[in-house]
């Protein structure tokens, strides 16, 4: 396996700052030896099959002598349904060398969110509601979303697995978790320090007026430590030699052109993409009314190939029953890896990159399947905004381009490339006067 079992020391250091507090039940024993697991998340529109491909990965990978865990951050709990035993919101062994987990709302939010929720708990109590209630309405939209993020890193910084398999959400709601960590980012940057200043200033006085709780440094540890770890998550996500995003998808219009929008925005937070998945592909001897659904098969496959290319394609073929247990699963593996190592990385890429052309300086950031008129740029001191249909990025400017204007901006072979002048050189003595 490529990277996954690299020296104790080599570890990333911003996991060594926060050593486990906790046991985690059902999870392996530990061996003395430290790991920086390889971390493999499944995506693609819901019902293509993403729960069964990542079941399958995370088997054979176990097979082949790695300590794996698979994880699924779908509601919906598919994970347990392929495996066809129940499942915990913790680790449970499901085969040898293998541990599956599902994800759990109230389970994540309480281990996680335990001091925030209950401040959102007492304020909802002021307004009127009953205890109940306000517990319930505690739990807040994008909750569970960073609780599955923070899982991650947990099973990373223990060093216990070799390799983290993540059943992802379907698209939406697996782009949604991706970003959140830079949305979450920009926010505690720009908004957190001053509204928590104001808070301190002004807390107090609104609390004996109006008998309003206000949140107290308790509340905002826990916020500043959370978004450590989320930060954390976020440098783990987009480590290429480390995470790999795996799409899923199958041989239908509908679903290709949801996994193309899916790529993009992949592309877009900077996420490597390193095999795309074709599952449920019929075989060219079929008969009967599937000899149209065959000829459709095929005709959208070169197209597959050539919209997603230079990312590699892998089958899995449609089986004559369900994939559910381990027997159909080791098939599954099997069918798409042969005798290759479920765990390499296979395909490298760096989606953003800032080079020299010349004297100008080229900022340039792969963006397939997207046209023209529907990327917006926007820029904020050092900060760049792509937008890029309902989804936004910030890109922070390397130090050297903070104050220098774009000349120009272009889309070209599925690349976006920003042109940026030589910037002035600096007068260094003028700098060493004012302390710069």
């Amino acid at each position: 396996m490529t990277d996954a079992t690299q020296d104790p020391q080599e570890t990333d250091p911003a996991a060594q700052t926060d050593p486990a507090a906790r046991d985690i039940p059902g999870g392996p024993p530990k061996d003395g030896r430290a790991r920086r697991p390889r971390i493999i998340v499944h995506t693609g529109k819901g019902g293509v099959g993403k729960t069964s491909v990542a079941a399958a990965t995370a088997l054979l990978a176990a097979e082949r002598g790695y300590r794996t865990i698979v994880i699924s951050t779908d509601a919906a709990h598919s994970l347990a349904d392929v495996f066809d035993r129940p499942l915990g919101p913790e680790p449970v062994p499901v085969a040898p060398n293998l541990w599956a987990q599902e994800s759990d709302i109230y389970y994540n939010v309480e281990t996680y969110w335990g001091t925030i929720q209950a401040y959102i708990a007492r304020l909802f109590q002021w307004r009127g509601l009953d205890e109940v209630m306000a517990e319930e309405l505690a739990v807040l939209p994008g909750m569970d979303e960073v609780a599955n993020l923070l899982w991650i890193a947990e099973h990373h910084d223990r060093g216990l697995y070799d390799v983290i398999v993540v059943d992802a959400a379907p698209t939406g709601e697996t782009l949604r978790l991706l970003a959140l960590p830079e949305a979450l980012r920009w926010w505690m940057e720009k908004v957190y320090p001053p509204a928590r200043q104001v808070a301190r200033l002004t807390g107090p006085l609104v609390s004996r007026i109006v008998g309003m709780p206000m949140p107290e440094d308790p509340f905002y540890s826990a916020a500043e430590d959370l978004f450590r770890r989320v930060d954390h998550v976020r440098g783990l996500l987009s480590d290429p030699d480390l995470t790999s995003i795996r799409v899923v998808l199958n041989l239908e219009k509908m679903v290709i052109k949801e996994a193309q929008r899916s790529f993009t925005y992949v592309h877009l937070y900077g996420f490597p993409t390193d095999l795309v998945i074709c599952n449920r592909v019929l075989p060219p001897d079929v008969g009967g009314y599937l000899t149209t659904w065959e000829a459709s098969q095929r005709g959208y496959r070169p197209m597959v190939e050539e919209a997603f290319a230079p990312v590699p394609l892998r089958d899995a073929p449609f089986f004559e029953q369900e994939v559910v247990g381990l027997e159909m699963l080791r098939r599954l593996g099997a069918a798409v890896f042969g005798t290759d190592d479920p765990t390499l990385v296979y395909h490298r890429g760096r989606p953003y990159v800032v080079g020299r052309d010349g004297p100008d300086i080229v900022l340039s950031l792969e963006l397939p399947f997207v046209a023209r008129d529907e990327v917006e740029l926007l820029r904020f001191g050092d900060e760049l905004v792509l937008q890029v249909g309902a989804w936004r990025r910030n890109l922070v400017l390397p130090r050297l381009l903070a104050d220098v204007p774009a000349s120009q901006a272009g889309l070209d072979d599925h690349t976006l490339r920003i042109r940026f002048p030589a910037p002035p050189p600096r007068n260094r003595s003028a700098a060493r006067r004012t302390g710069r």
